[in-house]
């Protein structure tokens, strides 16, 4: 047995030409005033309900599409960077000999050195671009200088001591 589904009654004004617009269309088999105008009310109501959405939310998702625009080119730049970095630091450097103990010990300390930097930035919410203008162009003072003489005992990649 099927529950008989309640309708509410209005009762409104139309203009002459909607009203005979309406009345072509009801002519139709199996259309009625009432299914048609129905549907017309749904219809403008969930287009207006869109609106709103879109009206409410634009603002923050046009946001948000310029923020992750930012962040893909930062990535970008990040990765050239790197990429441009390594190309060229294997470029002017030659690689170590087996043997060369003391300078692996070196490479060693220097990443440590880096990676405890990294964290440190990463920590603090710091970040190291322009970081050499703001502090004279020189590296902070826990990390060797590039050039710098290494610790006693050790040589630079490639020297021998």
């Amino acid at each position: 047995m099927m529950s008989k589904q309640f309708k509410t009654r209005h009762q409104l004004y139309l203009s002459a030409d909607v009203a005979e617009k309406l009345e072509a269309l009801a002519a139709k088999p199996g259309a009625s005033k009432s299914a048609i105008l129905a549907d017309a009310v749904q219809a403008w109501l969930t287009r207006r309900g869109t609106k709103e959405l879109d009206d409410r939310f634009a603002l923050r998702l046009d946001r948000v599409s310029a923020q992750l625009a930012r962040i893909e080119r930062d990535q970008q730049i990040l990765l050239e960077s790197l990429a441009l970095f390594i190309r060229y630091y294997l470029t002017i450097n030659a690689p170590l000999p087996e043997p060369d103990q003391a300078a692996r010990a070196v490479g060693r300390d220097r990443f440590q050195a880096f990676i405890d930097q990294v964290g440190r930035h990463i920590a603090r919410g710091g970040r190291a671009f322009g970081q050499e203008e703001r502090d004279g162009g020189q590296p902070p003072s826990h990390m060797p200088a590039a050039g710098a003489t290494p610790p006693e005992g050790h040589s630079r990649p490639g020297e021998r001591p």
